[in-house]
């Protein structure tokens, strides 16, 4: 039998391209959706490159191709800003924690849910969580005026009932990264808490009977079991997460903070500077250079973690 597999091992390996194809054809089809979804949004927009090296001219013929070439006088418009350092430092640790926040807290109530005996338990506590996932940053942001606000805000109104003063949030900077997580954790790591209970589904259920027969505790499975045998996951997810490190949650934070001022210190991040700038300027070639440094940045943030990773476990790495 190995023998037979070998050779047919080998046979495969050996044949033309273009008769794998029609030998595989359905294969082939089925994955045609995904690689066409892939071509269309994510390897034909990088033609669109060249705009963050020329002055874009929408007007111009052939889609802009005529606009003159300015090499790299468009990233001068961030670097040479005196904000860009801090600008960059706030999106790299706004994504840092939830990052980091998210992947722990989506393996705690995977395990915490898998762990329910009840199955209308499991069910309900399932649909709760993935519920806020549903819900847009906007109205979510009237929630958070709702409790926040220094006048009439829920916490506020609590802090004066218990003779405290009331914390003016939308005017202190540095509560800001911790409210953003709060609310991040909120509405997106119950939906998060799928993939690792997929995982824990597959975990073969033996392993769990034996470690029963052996004595082993609920947490004690846990902390054996269950844990190291989501790492791989844990890891895969990581390193996919790293590259969006350098972009800032646009759509979250300016809508919970706008172009508050007062808050800009901790909560300015790239994304919205370009919007800003952009919104000034109206220069698309300044907003492309921007895209394409966090484009760069985030591949070999990629690049790095995943050696990381697979110097130190190499069956966690993505490649």
């Amino acid at each position: 039998m190995a023998s037979v597999a070998h050779g047919g091992k080998n046979k495969n390996k050996g044949r033309p391209f273009f008769k794998e194809i029609v030998h595989n054809r359905y294969l082939y089809l089925l994955a045609l959706p995904g690689i066409l979804f892939f071509v269309v949004f994510n390897y034909l927009p990088m033609a669109g490159i060249y705009i963050a090296f020329v002055k874009y001219n929408p007007l111009a013929p052939f889609f802009g191709l005529g606009s003159p070439f300015v090499g790299f006088r468009n990233f001068a418009f961030f670097f040479t800003s005196r904000d860009w350092m801090v600008i960059t430092a706030n999106t790299i640790f706004l994504n840092t924690l939830f990052i980091s926040t998210g992947l722990l807290v989506q393996m705690v109530l995977a395990v915490s849910v898998n762990e329910m005996s009840l199955r209308i338990a499991k069910k309900v506590t399932q649909s709760f969580m993935f519920l806020p996932n549903f819900i847009s940053w906007t109205v979510v942001a009237i929630f958070s005026i709702a409790l926040f606000s220094t006048d009439e805000g829920l916490i506020n109104k609590f802090i004066e009932f218990l003779g405290g003063k009331p914390v003016g949030f939308y005017q202190t900077a540095s509560v800001w990264p911790l409210l953003l997580v709060l609310l991040r954790l909120w509405k997106g790591a119950g939906f998060g808490t799928v993939i690792f209970l997929a995982t824990i589904t597959g975990i073969d259920q033996e392993i769990y009977e034996a470690a029963v027969i052996d004595g082993a505790s609920r947490f004690g499975r846990i902390r054996y079991i269950t844990v190291p045998l989501l790492r791989t996951t844990a890891v895969m997810l990581l390193i996919i997460s790293v590259g969006s490190i350098f972009y800032g949650d646009f759509g979250m934070i300016y809508a919970l903070v706008g172009d508050n001022p007062m808050l800009r210190s901790t909560t300015d991040v790239i994304d919205i500077y370009v919007y800003r700038a952009l919104r000034m300027n109206n220069d698309i070639g300044m907003s492309s250079s921007v895209g394409l440094f966090q484009s760069v940045l985030g591949f070999l943030a990629v690049i790095l973690t995943n050696a990381v990773v697979k110097k130190m476990d190499a069956d966690s790495a993505l490649f």
